[in-house]
């Protein structure tokens, strides 16, 4: 935008200036060739009372030191055909003078004028100089030269009023696109500050307050969320204790892992929504390879149930991430119960986890039908689910600097790829 406004005025500066620059050149041009003019028909006029008294003699005396004197050649035609001076036949505008008129005419030389001497007894006299080319434009081409460089002069101090004028109103724009695309990456304490024209001022105070209300109504919906999470703990009490009430120490211990893992969901969720985050400052970590092999091995027991093969790959830790452990393992069993929702029983799948560079690649891969288009949409679902499942793994790597990427295996089954950014140092 700041270059635009700077040709738009550097466009208008030309504009300007050629309507007058142009108009003055040709008038400089016009005055020289006057001035010229002028100061050869006086010369030529101081010969008049000579060549209308006096003889042959004396008007060749005089002739040769005015021609001397001025520069030019000067001709006297005598009314008995004599020419005095430069020897130059006669011409049209000579022949118009004998009868009385004086003129001035354009030649192949320059410019021609011509005086008639009347009071002669034999008749009237014919006074001819002309005005060189050289003459008629001298000083002009230093005086374009000078307009020129005045009309340059001028584009260049227009180019620069126009570029401060223009950053003016770029710096609040590009202050303004800044503050955006923090509030988009959810950093809610952005705030601009009101500058430029009343224009822009208002739009940068729309911003803010639009920022305001984001916040006000994201903390609403976070504190609603953390109240329905809380309101989840009385059944989950109630589910320990049926749990701890079974006979069965396998299945005890079973469905208690399983209610533990559910009450670190719920606490997590609850001080994830009412922003007291372990992770203020974006340092969150954790070993991947740890956090991915402890979560394997619980969907392996539900694996086996169902008569799953479980390929695990798991490259020689510690392999840190900038994600949370309750995150990361929640990320991780999106995935794998992805498999077990959208694979029937007895399909077998591969989970693998590498570095790729500088990322931590967790890949799952499965002999299933293989992932519909559109999947990691939030809340959309093809198989009854909530459709959130892949939007948390997804969410979740982007946090890191990461993402998550859905492919076709080269079974035909689903292939994902998620990309674990590393931790800040």
């Amino acid at each position: 935008m700041r270059s635009r406004l700077a040709l738009l005025a550097g466009a208008v500066s030309v504009l300007v200036l050629t309507a007058f620059l142009v108009p003055l050149a040709l008038l400089v041009r016009t005055v020289a060739a006057d001035r010229a003019t002028v100061r050869a028909t006086a010369d030529a006029q101081s010969l008049v009372p000579v060549v209308g008294t006096a003889d042959p003699d004396t008007i060749r005396l005089t002739v040769e030191q005015l021609t001397a004197d001025s520069g030019r050649p000067v001709s006297v035609f005598l009314p008995d055909g004599t020419v005095v001076g430069a020897p130059v036949p006669r011409t049209p505008a000579v022949a118009l003078a004998a009868r009385g008129q004086s003129l001035t005419a354009e030649s192949d030389g320059g410019r021609e004028v011509v005086i008639a001497v009347q009071g002669r007894p034999d008749g009237t006299g014919v006074i001819r100089t002309v005005v060189p080319r050289s003459e008629l434009t001298a000083g002009v081409t230093r005086a374009w030269l000078v307009l020129a460089l005045l009309g340059v002069l001028l584009v260049l101090v227009g180019l620069v009023v126009a570029d401060r004028l223009a950053r003016t109103l770029v710096r609040p724009i590009t202050e303004l696109s800044r503050v955006s695309h923090r509030l988009a990456n959810a950093e809610l304490d952005a705030r601009v500050a009101p500058a430029g024209p009343a224009e822009l001022r208002g739009v940068a105070g729309a911003l803010n307050h639009l920022a305001e209300r984001i916040q006000v109504l994201l903390r609403e919906e976070r504190e609603q969320v953390a109240d329905l999470s809380h309101r989840l703990r009385t059944p989950l009490t109630a589910l320990r204790l049926e749990a701890e009430s079974l006979r069965d120490p396998a299945d005890r211990a079973r469905l208690t892992s399983a209610v533990d893992g559910l009450e670190r969901t719920v606490t997590g969720l609850i001080r994830q929504a009412r922003w007291r985050s372990s992770y203020p400052d974006g340092t969150a970590r954790c070993d991947a390879a740890e956090v991915v092999g402890e979560r394997v091995a619980f969907w392996s027991v539900l694996a086996e149930d169902t008569g799953r093969s479980v390929t695990l790959d798991l490259a020689v830790g510690p392999l840190p991430v900038a994600v949370a452990i309750d995150e990361l393992a929640a990320a991780v069993d999106a995935l794998l119960g992805n498999v077990f929702a959208h694979t029937p029983d007895g399909t077998p799948f591969t989970v693998g986890l590498g570095r790729d560079a500088d990322q931590v690649v967790l890949t799952v891969a499965d002999s299933g039908p293989g992932m519909p288009s559109g999947a990691v949409r939030r809340g959309a679902s093809r198989a009854g689910s909530t459709g959130l499942g892949l939007d948390i793994a997804d969410r979740a790597a982007r946090t890191s600097g990461g993402r998550l990427e859905l492919h076709t295996g080269p079974e035909g089954g689903a292939l994902l790829l998620l990309r674990l950014g590393p931790p800040r140092p």
